[in-house]
């Protein structure tokens, strides 16, 4: 009896039985997609080939929609057709050819990781057209196909399958020439042989310092917890390390929605041994609220439901005169981070922003490149405010008489006052925690406790108002991010993978409009890389930071001198993790020769705890 899948050119959807000895491939108007006028096509019986005895097979695929997005998967089976393991991985903005190639290379990752050396690999090619790209592409990536003419890599386009089989030497993988079967062209270890060999050691390690720690005596950079009054009533608060090493680049770093200094602790207390680092609050934010209610007291009948609980400010029927013009809006943290380097760090700064802080220090770069040596974008959102602004669009602003001024009008306050009371809820604070965090066993209870902290503040509600109410900037993040390109302001790319919010198809359209910019997708890790993986984003913004102080002679993270850009770079990064532990990291690398985007990729298992002795220390 012959066992069938149903398949799409996206992904399997349904697997009968334990061996697949044939699929039969379906046309999309079978499972009800609309489709053009053309006819009706009829299923096409494919047969699936089994390996010869003592080998395993690899099928892969990939697929990309009309929207860029692309998915790759593949399964395993050995020489009877049982399943050994099955894989599927999202890729982002790619290319079909690019599909392919990342499905083949996990696939055949995920193979020696489970321990399967001999391996025969068959990619199943649709489109005519694209076989030839395909094998272009995979010759960029592992080395041109040795003892094969052009017209030997033609020839191997025309078919249906290609199979491959595998020889690692020295933990490369290369092709060698082969001969022609029925319906593909196997390509052997050795011509005319059939032996296939395998190595569980093919990709190279990076071993990456783990975070100083006290308790064993590690040199741990101090903090210094400092106010800086800009204005009359707001005072903004910073944390600052590194102060002795004057002759070393400054690093600013910008905080998230929500958070403050405290959320980049793990980068003060490290690269502040060797780097002058300042983190500051966003005004309106962390502990840079107002120190005395930026409104006077409320008439008799208005009362609000927080006066139930806690005396809250900004709620009163005229505003302070210190506070007549204040919104907590991306110009005044634009103009507040301007302030904060002429007066206190008093030099240009390498900025790194997170989420909110990335769009700011983006906006900032491109309004200041003067006072910006470069620009580190960690999941940066690509757009912030609702209401349009009002030197961009004077007459769209009018009809939106309240942009986040003070006081609030009595209907805002109602709605204020009901989704505060939802948002500060320490429960959906604690979910929220849990969304952008992708590894759950990271400790956030600092952060927790400091975001409750900052909700139970009389000015916070007020605050958060007039933030999500407050217009947008006068340049918006793509027009920001040409004219850093125009400046030539350095910028960087660090995204977590398993961002539920921005996703790293938005570092993606970055790093297409600025292709010359290294882009590393860091896997797995959420919104917040710099807290949940500090290791790795601590590796890679050193090394980025050499490499732009030593104008290029020390080479980006994960580019090695003896490499060529335009190969397939695989690395690991291991770190000590809690004594006796190595915790593992997977990462994306693309970086750009001639304005061109080229792809590096370093996957590791997914994140493992692995048994192993103490930490070397070096010597």
């Amino acid at each position: 009896m012959l066992k069938i899948c149903y398949i799409t050119s996206l992904q399997v959807t349904k697997l009968i039985g334990d061996k697949v000895l044939g699929c039969i491939r379906l046309h999309r108007s079978d499972f009800g997609h609309k489709t053009s006028n053309r006819p009706h096509r009829l299923p096409t019986l494919v047969m699936w080939v089994k390996p010869i005895e003592g080998l395993c097979k690899l099928n892969t695929d990939g697929a990309t929609k009309a929207n860029g997005l692309a998915r790759a998967g593949g399964v395993i089976q050995d020489y009877k057709g049982d399943v050994v393991l099955a894989f599927q991985d999202f890729i982002g903005m790619a290319s079909k050819n690019f599909a392919e190639l990342f499905a083949l290379d996990r696939g055949h990752e995920i193979a020696l990781q489970w321990g399967v050396s001999k391996l025969w690999i068959e990619l199943v090619l649709f489109q005519e057209r694209c076989r030839w790209k395909l094998i272009t592409l995979r010759d960029q990536i592992y080395g041109s196909a040795q003892g094969l003419t052009r017209t030997d890599r033609f020839n191997l386009t025309l078919n249906l399958y290609i199979s491959i089989r595998w020889k690692h030497k020295k933990g490369d993988t290369h092709f060698s020439r082969g001969h022609r079967t029925n319906n593909s062209y196997v390509l052997d270890g050795e011509e005319g042989g059939s032996s296939v060999t395998g190595s569980s050691q093919s990709i190279p390690k990076v071993s990456v310092p783990s975070l100083p720690d006290e308790d064993n005596g590690d040199n741990v950079a101090p903090i210094r917890s400092c106010f800086w009054e800009w204005k009359p009533k707001l005072s903004v608060y910073y944390e600052t390390s590194g102060s002795e090493n004057v002759d070393s680049p400054p690093v600013l770093f910008l905080p998230g929605f929500g958070v403050g200094s405290f959320h980049y602790e793990k980068q003060l207390k490290d690269l502040g041994r060797d780097h002058r680092v300042w983190a500051l609050d966003f005004l309106g934010q962390g502990m840079s609220l107002p120190c005395e209610d930026p409104t006077l007291g409320r008439k008799h009948g208005n009362e609000s439901m927080l006066d139930e609980e806690s005396n809250a400010w900004g709620f009163g029927d005229e505003s302070e005169s210190w506070a007549k013009e204040l919104v907590y809006s991306v110009d005044l943290w634009r103009d507040q981070v301007q302030y904060f380097i002429e007066e206190v760090i008093k030099e240009p700064v390498y900025l790194v922003g997170n989420s909110l802080g990335g769009y700011v220090a983006l906006y900032f770069a491109a309004c200041n490149p003067e006072l910006v040596k470069g620009v580190t974008l960690l999941n940066a959102t690509p757009f912030w405010g609702f209401l349009p602004n009002p030197e961009r669009s004077p007459r769209l602003s009018r009809l939106f008489p309240w942009a986040g001024t003070f006081p609030l009008p009595s209907n805002v306050r109602k709605f204020i006052e009901v989704l505060w009371q939802k948002i500060s809820d320490p429960r959906s604070i604690a979910e929220i925690l849990k969304q952008v965090y992708a590894d759950h066993t990271t400790k956030v209870d600092e952060v927790f406790s400091r975001i409750i902290e900052t909700t139970q503040h009389p000015a916070a509600a007020a605050s958060f108002a007039s933030i999500i109410f407050a217009p947008q900037g006068q340049l918006s993040f793509k027009e920001a991010l040409s004219r850093c390109q125009t400046n030539n302001i350095p910028i960087c790319l660090m995204y977590g993978k398993e961002d539920p919010w921005v996703t790293p198809i938005w570092g993606l359209q970055v790093k297409r409009q600025v292709p010359d910019a290294p882009y590393y997708e860091i896997t797995p890790a959420g919104h917040c890389p710099h807290d949940e993986v500090p290791e790795v984003v601590n590796f890679l913004l050193r090394g980025w930071i050499k490499n732009l102080e030593s104008e290029g002679s020390v080479m980006l993270p994960l580019l090695d001198i003896e490499e060529s850009v335009d190969n397939f770079i695989l690395r690991k990064f291991y770190y000590p993790f809690q004594g006796g532990y190595l915790k593992c990291e997977s990462a994306r690398f693309f970086a750009s020769r001639e304005a061109k985007l080229v792809s590096f990729s370093s996957f590791v298992a997914s994140r493992a705890l692995v048994m192993c002795t103490p930490w070397p220390h070096e010597h």
